[in-house]
């Protein structure tokens, strides 16, 4: 038998992430709370809480006397995001590369070359796990677990609600080279380059905004 461990308000919170993942809550719709707390069978106070929750990780916006509106990303939100990213994980690479290990980073080329075959085979949501997959290897010998929950909501927010179906092809198989470029820089113990790669290059708004403008067309 399994035990749920986790708190009402943090079960109802990653209920409406999943939801507004699959798409059943869509961006810009307006939540019905009464809706909601009957679907549920709870009261409102923990589905409060976990709205409350939402909007803090930015995906929702509470409107007074209005209702909770799923949030859109704009261009803006989207730069802020990348800068986030390429700061904590080029700070974490400062400070953890030296711990990677033969090992590690023989996984991240494996990873890469596994990116690539699912590609090919068109299968996305396998690129996507694999690439996570493949960051975490580096940012897991962190042990800032705020910093990696900041992340991990910052990735869900640009890539996971909701999870797109469609990809570009030219962006993917550019990141690939950009991973061989990082893993060579590992395998060279170069980490004060890896990290400002990673920052200045693998989540620059800037450098990526060619593809960034198609991946999101009605960012505004």
């Amino acid at each position: 038998m399994s035990i749920n461990t986790k708190s009402l308000r943090e079960q109802v919170y990653e209920h409406l992430k999943e939801k507004i993942n699959a798409g059943e809550i869509r961006k810009g719709d307006l939540l019905d709370l009464g809706a909601l707390s009957r679907e549920l069978g709870i009261s409102k106070t923990p589905l409060r809480d976990a709205l409350l929750k939402l909007e803090s990780d930015g995906f929702v916006e509470i409107m007074p006397r209005k209702g909770v509106k799923v949030k859109a990303l704009n261009l803006k939100d989207i730069e802020n995001l990348y800068q986030i990213i390429g700061a904590l994980e080029c700070a974490i690479i400062s400070e953890t590369a030296n711990k990677l290990t033969e090992n590690d980073i023989d996984k991240m080329a494996k990873l890469n070359e596994k990116m690539r075959e699912a590609l090919d085979d068109k299968n996305f949501d396998k690129y996507y796990e694999l690439n996570l997959e493949f960051h975490n290897t580096y940012l897991l010998l962190s042990d800032n677990w705020e910093v990696l929950r900041i992340i991990s909501i910052s990735k869900q927010r640009l890539y996971d609600f909701p999870r797109r179906k469609e990809y570009l092809p030219e962006w993917e198989y550019n990141s690939l080279k950009e991973h061989a470029e990082l893993v060579e820089l590992f395998r060279k113990k170069d980490y004060q380059s890896a990290a400002l790669f990673i920052k200045d290059v693998h989540w620059s708004f800037e450098v990526q905004k060619r593809f960034i403008l198609k991946y999101y067309p009605d960012a505004k």
